[in-house]
């Protein structure tokens, strides 16, 4: 569900391309800066949860089941509120469309593409860590790869929240 919310956060990335809002966005240095705030104390939260749920441990009880709506606002929130997304594609993508009057759907398109093959990946890896999640050898290994991606996101959200272009 965590992938379809990436790509549905695409989604909003491709609407943004294709009216020509993406480049409002990046020029208007207010809006710019609420979205990248926002993402990084959305990413400060997200690895806050990271690192305390690391750090508490795996509970001896049986896990309760995943509600699967979570992870699809998680990450629909994460990749829309994600400022180097939107860079990312007004740097690269005029290069491969050009300039001509069919320039934005040929860019929507192309970012199209691009999140199917990222659902497809995503997906992918998602159904590789679910069917060796109870491999009780990894489950250790789990709490410290939570812990550090729960201290990555934090410094994420730092840069995020001191950088200033």
């Amino acid at each position: 569900m965590a992938a379809l919310g990436i790509v549905a956060g695409g989604v909003v990335y491709m609407a943004l391309f294709g009216l020509g809002l993406l480049q409002i966005l990046v020029a208007a240095p207010i809006a710019f800066a609420i979205v990248k705030t926002l993402g990084a104390l959305y990413l400060a939260y997200l690895g806050t949860k990271l690192l305390w749920s690391a750090i508490r441990g795996v509970d001896a009880k049986p896990s309760s089941p995943i509600r699967l709506g979570n992870p699809f606002v998680q990450g629909l929130i994460t990749n829309t509120l994600n400022p180097k997304v939107a860079l990312f594609y007004l740097a690269a993508l005029p290069q491969f469309t050009g300039t001509g009057p069919d320039a934005a759907l040929r860019g929507t398109v192309m970012i199209g593409i691009h999140y199917a093959m990222g659902a497809v990946f995503l997906i992918s890896l998602a159904l590789l860590a679910g069917r060796i999640r109870e491999y009780q050898p990894l489950r250790a290994i789990g709490r410290w790869l939570e812990g550090l991606i729960g201290v990555i996101f934090l410094a994420l959200a730092g840069r995020l929240l001191v950088e200033h272009n």
